[in-house]
């Protein structure tokens, strides 16, 4: 068989093909048959490592149809089977390349029936699969049981979660959703008959791209032997960010030669909260007792200086495969920079003097990247950029006063400030259960002409509304009777309406609820500045008016600074990198720092902040700032403290 020929065989292992790779990439390349785990540390040519062990396996003789590339995006499927092909030009078609779910789906093409699902099967995409489980909800009556019942968007949630971390329900709302831990039975019940109507529609979701195969190769012998042995080598791309669901289907495919290469960094293991599992990487040798280990830790992406304070960081965490990352650069002089500053508006105008001297030195604007833990984290960096006319895009979200949640609470700022606004009246009771547009405009047309002050909210109480609205209409009128008390301050107005109004609609509607609820806190913050909301208004519609960049992520164009939260740029670099708000409670973030397992997460996300930096690095954090409470006291971040001063810059 071709996986036992000897490597002294290969045809060209004199060929130029080979000259790019380091030692410690030739290794991985070149390791011998059984199961292996490389562990690329970041800008260590991971991709260029993979593509080659693929054309290293051709020249063994290894035919393409019996190898299996698995990666997390289409895109980087593409670009490694393209890779491969300029590598070996011959040979190379047939290998299986794809994602997790795109391999799924081609199992399904063809076994689909052994389910009881027929081959043609339809694949609902996420829009598809929250009207289905929305429709399930209505005709099981469940909305009748509470105004705040979990909305589609956060039962999918749920649902994928479940499945992807193989666990029950139960234990999810447990961890993630304690708040709806007393509607466990009927979420279960809608999870239940969700996937009945999938069946009876001959329909699939992105999940069941996942679970479905690996029930067919559990269930069906043949299946399952019939794949093991067509796949005889098994490569898995980022293999430090699989969940329990694919660990097991890469598991039951490679039980049969046991040839898997898992190429991955555990110190870029990031993403738990969407259900990757850190000990898949961490276990993998307990897994695997004969696996060889190969660390890959020439990092051709960043100065000595960076990765010095990089290396010092990751070091600190006690899960981990030990390792160095050594520097391919030659030095260039600078030490990485930590400010300390005065305030987080401060913060905000030192990261935009840096950047505009950066742009008058000739740099562009699309070398330099402002990061941070949470998307909230960037509001005054967006204002402050937008006020000096700086170009800039954000990868993390919309910007921060486009979200849906922030312009929901600017909705009731400004209904309260002014009763005529028909916008914001319209925005403000679509929230509430049982009215949608068509009632909005009604309502609206109705009370427009009875509105007499500005601050009039008598009509409210007159409306006839449906009976299932009436309570949380007469909250919303109730409550907007009392907000004429908070005219003079616009941050005891938001909270009101968060902690009052919006907090349950909240949980209900997004899935992630807590994160938005940060952004509202930031919200709070920042109207701590003005006195009355007439001025708070003004101010942000005068920066929507000066506004300086496009308004998605979709509109990038190249002369702009990139602003993203660390997640968001994993896979990426750029010359000069702002790493922000890194105080204590703001990152790593308050929720981590009782669990040991977060919290080690959290420094593993700082390490990925620091290396997607080439040459200047700059770390920051405000003294102080505007808390939801008033002014609040930042500390440095943990992550910082254990940084020795001789390999930064102070300022």
């Amino acid at each position: 068989m071709a996986t036992k020929q000897n490597q002294t065989t290969v045809r060209s292992q004199g060929n130029a093909i080979w000259s790019s790779l380091d030692a410690q990439q030739m290794a991985a390349v070149r390791a011998k048959v059984g199961a292996s785990l490389v562990i690329a540390g970041a800008g260590s040519g991971k991709t260029r490592t993979l593509t080659h062990r693929v054309a290293w396996l051709l020249e063994l003789g290894v035919p393409a149809k019996n190898i299996l590339l698995l990666t997390f995006t289409n895109k980087a499927a593409r670009e490694m089977l393209g890779r491969v092909t300029a590598l070996i030009p011959q040979g190379s078609d047939g290998i299986w390349g794809g994602t997790f779910h795109a391999v799924g789906n081609r199992i399904l093409r063809v076994h689909a029936d052994r389910l009881g699902f027929h081959r043609g099967f339809s694949i609902l995409d996420r829009e598809d699969q929250q009207r289905m489980i929305a429709s399930v909800v209505k005709e099981e009556g469940l909305l009748a049981t509470g105004e705040h019942f979990p909305k589609a968007e956060v039962l999918s949630a749920i649902f994928s979660l479940a499945v992807n971390a193989a666990d029950p329900i139960s234990a999810v709302l447990a961890r993630h959703y304690p708040y709806f831990t007393v509607l466990a039975e009927q979420i279960g019940h809608i999870a239940t008959v969700f996937k009945r109507r999938k069946y009876e529609a001959n329909s699939m979701d992105f999940d069941d791209l996942l679970a479905k195969p690996l029930e067919l190769l559990e269930a069906y012998g043949d299946i399952a032997e019939f794949y093991g042995e067509k796949f005889s080598h098994i490569l898995v791309d980022e293999y430090q960010d699989i969940n329990q669901l694919q660990s097991k289907f890469v598991e039951r495919l490679a039980a049969r030669h046991g040839n898997i290469m898992a190429v991955g960094d555990d110190a870029q293991s990031i993403y738990s909260w969407r259900g990757a599992h850190f000990k898949t990487i961490l276990d993998f040798p307990k897994r695997h007792p004969s696996a060889s280990v190969f660390r890959i830790e020439t990092n051709h992406r960043s100065t000595p200086e960076i990765l010095s304070v990089a290396n010092v960081v990751i070091c600190a965490n006690k899960n981990q495969f030990k390792k160095t990352l050594v520097a391919a650069r030659p030095s260039r002089g600078n030490k990485p920079t930590l400010a300390s500053l005065s305030t987080s508006a401060e913060q905000a105008s030192f990261v935009a003097e840096r950047i505009v001297g950066f742009q008058e030195s000739g740099m562009s604007l699309s070398d330099i990247a402002v990061l941070y833990r949470a998307h909230y984290h960037s509001m005054e960096v967006q204002l402050e950029l937008t006020r000096q006319a700086i170009p800039f895009f954000i990868t993390s979200g919309p910007r921060f006063f486009e979200q849906t949640h922030v312009k929901d609470m600017l909705a009731f700022v400004r209904f309260v400030a002014n009763s005529r606004d028909e916008f914001a009246f319209k925005r403000m009771v679509q929230l509430i259960p049982g009215i949608g547009i068509r009632s909005a405009a009604s309502f609206w047309k109705e009370t427009a002409t009875l509105f007499g002050s500005r601050n009039d909210f008598s009509p409210l109480f007159k409306l006839k509304v449906p009976s299932k609205s009436k309570r949380s209409w007469s909250h919303l009128a109730c409550f907007l009777e009392r907000s004429k008390s908070f005219l003079s301050s616009p941050a005891s107005l938001i909270e009101a309406v968060l902690s009052t109004v919006y907090g349950d609609y909240m949980k209900a509607r997004f899935s992630d609820c807590d994160t938005r609820r940060e952004d509202i806190h930031t919200l709070i913050a920042f109207a701590r500045n003005f006195e009355n909301c007439e001025d708070f208004l003004s101010q942000l519609a005068l920066l929507g008016a000066g506004d300086a960049t496009d308004k998605t992520p979709s509109s990038y164009k190249p002369e702009k600074v990139t602003l993203s939260s660390i997640h968001q740029a994993k896979g990426l670099e750029w010359k000069v990198v702002f790493l922000i708000w890194l105080a204590e409670g703001m990152f790593p973030n308050a929720r981590s720092l009782e669990n040991p397992e977060d919290l080690e997460e959290e420094r593993r996300l700082f390490y990925v902040g620091i290396t997607r930096c080439r040459d200047e690095l700059y770390l920051s954090y405000p003294k102080f700032g505007l808390g939801i409470r008033g002014k609040a006291f930042y500390s440095p971040s943990r992550f910082l403290r254990g940084i020795p001063q001789w390999i930064i810059d102070r300022l």
